[in-house]
């Protein structure tokens, strides 16, 4: 799908599709897919044009070079912009505590090719999956926490992210509230997965409060990671139906699957740059 990813978010007027392709034409660049997308309530913008350079010799043309010949036109138009070479795989970093349906699920996806990413890092609070990341190759962080210990025990994952080049810190069913600080470190760069329940079932044993409930539809909600706990701009979501015939191990059974589901195509989503921001929602071009 071509060597580079163009997304951009603008305010929404005449001559921005025409703008960006002539800029692409003009450095000898072809479209190989393109997606664009104008709210009508907020008035702005969105565009993904994944491209190549067939004109340039392999290796000449760097993400850098086209987004610095792209200045003039992002500022013309005020966008908030990004190009990224496709060929760079993102590094993704998975923070787990001891349910690992999730993180099980997106090692496979990794070591199968599904999931084209570089994992540098595995974070816990457990040490219950240092065998499972050591299978994969993948070195393994015991940071525990409490109360008492959470700044430091973030700024240990802060350190993690920043020396290992972390691109995508991924929260595969960790257990642990971060701090309104860290979240704002991590903005835009963070993805959750949790029940679809939530709020309407929160705290302990979710799924044993919707079977009591007697739900008729589970489901999984990936989200970005912000301040407002569960509440963050929405990636994906899926749902499954179950019945009064559904015990409440069916529901996590099933619940988990989607979850694993739910969560992987969030995380191909954002490392194909799929995903735009736009306020408290998001911008998804499948």
């Amino acid at each position: 799908m071509g060597d580079f990813v163009l997304t951009l978010s603008c305010e929404d007027r005449l001559g921005i599709v025409y703008a960006v392709t002539g800029y692409l034409v003009e450095h000898g660049c072809n479209i190989v897919d393109s997606a664009q997308f104008g709210d009508p309530d907020t008035h702005r913008f969105f565009m993904r044009v994944a491209f190549a350079c067939p004109s340039r010799a392999a290796g000449e043309a760097t993400a850098e070079e086209l987004h610095a010949a792209f200045a003039p036109v992002a500022e013309r138009f005020r966008m908030t912009h990004e190009i990224r070479d496709v060929r760079v795989k993102q590094r993704v970093a998975i923070m787990v505590s001891r349910y690992g349906h999730c993180l099980n699920d997106l090692l496979y996806r990794y070591s199968s090719g599904d999931l084209p990413v570089e994992i540098p890092a595995i974070v816990s609070n457990h040490q219950d999956f240092a065998g499972l990341a050591a299978s994969y190759g993948i070195p393994f962080h015991y940071v525990p926490v409490s109360a008492a210990t959470q700044d430091s025990a973030e700024a240990q994952l802060l350190e993690i992210v920043e020396r290992e080049r972390v691109d995508l810190l991924v929260l595969a069913r960790y257990m642990r509230i971060l701090s309104d600080a860290t979240c704002r470190r991590l903005a835009g760069r963070a993805i959750n997965i949790h029940h679809s329940f939530l709020p309407s079932f929160k705290g302990a044993n979710p799924y044993a409060q919707a079977y009591a409930r007697g739900v008729k539809l589970i489901g999984a909600t990936a989200h970005y990671v912000t301040s407002d706990l569960d509440e963050g701009p929405i990636i994906e979501q899926d749902v499954a139906r179950v019945d009064h015939a559904s015990s409440v191990a069916d529901f996590v059974a099933i619940g988990r699957d989607i979850e694993c589901m739910v969560l992987a195509k969030a995380v191909k989503f954002h490392v194909a740059q799929r995903v735009l921001p736009n306020g408290p929602r998001t911008v998804v071009f499948r």
